[in-house]
């Protein structure tokens, strides 16, 4: 068995992990540095190509003897509560939820979504702060579907989630039939939702994507409704609030964690 071991940060972190679980690999450890960066190691199997994938990833390369590589990476994993409703369990623990909070299951090598993330974090505690029982919400960007999982649970009258990769879909799909809630599912984006048909969105994606989708999302609200946005740092904050200023909204909450942020935005 060998490892890669390479740096990363910000947002090419989440792809990077994507990307190393894509290749197959058995097992990834992160590890925070200083200044946001973080180390991960991936380990492989001796069967899997070496040479492609030091030159895919440029990385420093180590060998081990052998081990459960898969038990190791896992160790460093526990539960974690997140807002005042919900309880994050990697799938391979059985640790029931506190009272009063949600059990939601997670894989931390999904490629589309964890729920570790900070930016995921501030989506599920504004939908915590901005969801009633009986809204109609869009999950913009679904990733793993843990958002729309969510706002399920927290008994959305319909969880509609959108993502323009198919695998993506798929695999929000299932985790939504495992945590056993209705989510309706679609490939595509927010061009495909109806006008002031939603009361909540959800748009966990990054600086660039928010600022593109503004008006979009903005035409999907109903009248009162709100757009939370997140997937960007706080030096990215201004951009994407003039994007949704300029499109006629206004920021009305701001949220941070960490280097990361997260806006709630209505007309």
């Amino acid at each position: 068995m060998f490892s890669l071991e390479m740096e990363s940060e910000g947002e090419a972190k989440d792809l990077l992990i994507a990307e190393l679980w894509e290749r197959g690999s058995t097992g990834i450890v992160e590890t925070d540095l200083p200044g946001g960066r973080c180390l991960l190691r991936a380990f492989f199997e001796d069967e899997a190509d070496l040479d492609s994938l030091q030159h895919q990833f440029a990385a420093r390369i180590e060998r081990h003897a052998p081990r459960d590589w898969v038990e190791f990476s896992r160790a460093g994993w526990e539960p974690i509560c997140v807002g005042a409703r919900f309880y994050l369990v990697p799938e391979w623990l059985q640790d029931p939820a506190p009272s009063g909070r949600f059990r939601i299951e997670i894989n931390p090598g999904w490629a589309f979504g964890s729920g570790y993330h900070e930016t995921t974090q501030l989506c599920l505690e504004a939908l915590e702060e901005y969801l009633r029982p009986g809204m109609t919400v869009l999950d913009v960007g679904a990733g793993s579907g843990i958002l729309s999982i969510a706002a399920a649970l927290l008994e959305a009258c319909r969880a509609v989630a959108c993502d323009v990769d198919p695998v993506a879909v798929e695999i929000a799909g299932a985790n939504a039939r495992r945590a056993g809630v209705g989510v309706r599912l679609f490939s595509g984006s927010a061009d495909a939702i109806r006008t002031g048909s939603v009361d909540l969105i959800v748009a966990n994606i990054n600086a660039s994507a928010s600022i593109e989708l503004a008006a979009e999302l903005l035409r999907c609200l109903a009248p009162g409704g709100r757009c939370i946005a997140s997937g960007f740092e706080t030096w990215e904050l201004e951009a994407v609030e003039a994007a949704f200023e300029r499109v006629g909204a206004m920021v009305k909450r701001k949220a941070f964690k960490g280097q990361w942020t997260s806006v709630a935005a209505g007309r």
